[in-house]
């Protein structure tokens, strides 16, 4: 058994990853074997990912809020607190807060075995977002 008192902070999300404003909390990192990477993501009204994908799928799980979440080709699907989603490996996506709400979501994934855990697209174009349903 490992107990890690919390010694890190929250970290604003980066540019290149998101559009808007977008903090994340570490929940797990791949350490002493383990593969597994997760962190709660907190979104800002209508801040998002970029398009992105995951080497091993990701499964997030909305704890707050309102948000949107669409796999490449997709429809745009609104997620609240208590959905689950899950991206298949390999498979483009974005997800990120509703327009005029806050979203928090914990983000799960295994990491590769380079320790991977997503390759980054370009951003979620305004165009793009604005399709969202109401």
């Amino acid at each position: 058994m490992q107990i890690t008192k919390n010694s890190i902070q929250t970290a604003a999300g980066p540019s290149e990853w998101f559009t808007g404003a977008v903090y994340i909390d570490a929940v797990a990192a791949p350490a002493a074997g383990s593969r597994l990477s997760a962190n709660s993501v907190h979104f800002t009204p209508a801040a998002r990912t970029a398009w992105h994908t995951h080497p091993n799928g990701q499964t997030i799980y909305v704890t707050e809020g309102a948000g949107l979440c669409q796999r490449r080709g997709g429809p745009i699907e609104a997620i609240r607190p208590g959905d689950r989603v899950f991206f298949e490996p390999g498979e483009e996506h974005w997800h990120g807060a509703a327009p005029d709400r806050f979203m928090t979501h914990v983000a799960m994934l295994e990491v590769d075995d380079d320790g991977n855990s997503a390759t980054w697209g370009e951003h979620v174009t305004d165009e793009e977002y604005a399709t969202a349903p109401a």
